[in-house]
Order: structure tokens, then C-alpha cells, then sequence
């Protein structure tokens, strides 16, 4: 029994097992850098009607959206913040400028669009950044949108009103 080791510690175990060989985790493989001439990556970003069109590139943090400063485009802070979002998530704030183009649908939905487009774009310009942006939902396209009239009904479900008489 003398010749029996105790191990007390996690440091005498590491000590331990220091001959053996321990198989790496597998890791998932590295997705490519995306980016073009410019240095920049770009993605194209969807909800409900709208479509957006986004480059990101590495900068001071300047979001233009349809040649127009995200503040005079976006003018409720509520949408701002939406857009935002994936720079506070990556902690990236104030690193990349995003130049955005934004067609269809109304602000909610634009918003809606050009936040999944930054997360795509920076997802492809770091792809390391890409299982924190997908654990937060923001590479998913969000698919609902308005569902459409049918015959002989007011609205998409509503009935026209009853009359009994």
C-alpha cells in the first residue's frame, strides 16, 4: 500500500496524466473570410416585405442607410437600437461602418432587414463571430409577414358582419 499515489488535488492529477495523450475536441470547421476588392463583406438581409443590401467594412462605426445617417433614417431610438444590436452582442461597437440599402415593406421591417444583414456580413467578414450571432437567433430570417386577403371575407379572416335581418 505504500506504493500507491493519492491524489488530493487536481494538480497531482494533471501530473498524472501528463504522459497519457488526450484527443483534441473536435471543432467545427472555420468558415472562410468573405470579402471583396474593397475589404468589404456583404450580405443581403430580409423581413416581411423589405429587402436590405449591406457591406460592412472595418471603420469608425458609421451606419448609412440609403445615403442617409441612421439617425435621420431611422428616427425612433427603438430601431436604432434594433440595428445595433449585433455590434452590442460581438462587442464590435464602434469598429465597422455599414453602408445599407433598404427597399420595401415600412421602418419596422427594414429595421428588421438590415439587422439580419449586418449579422450575415459580419458573420462572413469574422467568421468566428458566428456561433454567438446564430445562439442569438439574429442569422435567422424571421418569416412572418402579412398573411393575404381571401374571397368573401373582409380581411384575411374576418367575416363581413352578420345580419339578421
Amino acid at each position: 500500500m505504500a506504493d500507491e499515489q493519492t491524489m488530493t488535488d487536481l494538480k497531482d492529477l494533471a501530473g498524472a496524466v501528463e504522459g497519457s495523450v488526450v484527443p483534441a475536441a473536435p471543432t467545427a470547421p472555420l468558415r472562410e473570410k468573405q470579402v471583396d476588392k474593397q475589404g468589404r463583406a456583404y450580405a443581403t438581409g430580409r423581413r416581411k416585405d423589405a429587402v436590405a443590401r449591406v457591406w460592412v467594412k472595418p471603420g469608425t462605426g458609421k451606419i448609412t442607410i440609403n445615403g442617409r445617417d441612421q439617425e435621420v433614417y431611422f428616427a425612433r431610438p427603438t430601431l436604432r437600437l434594433v440595428i445595433n444590436q449585433p455590434f452590442g452582442l460581438t462587442e464590435r461597437v464602434g469598429q465597422y461602418d455599414v453602408v445599407a440599402t433598404v427597399k420595401g415593406g415600412g421602418l419596422s421591417g427594414q429595421a428588421g432587414a438590415v439587422l439580419h444583414g449586418i449579422a450575415q456580413a459580419l458573420t462572413r467578414f469574422e467568421p468566428a463571430l458566428r456561433s454567438p450571432v446564430k445562439a442569438a437567433g439574429f442569422l435567422t430570417r424571421d418569416s412572418r409577414a402579412v398573411e393575404r386577403k381571401k374571397y368573401g371575407k373582409a380581411k384575411a379572416r374576418r367575416s363581413f358582419q352578420f345580419s339578421k335581418r
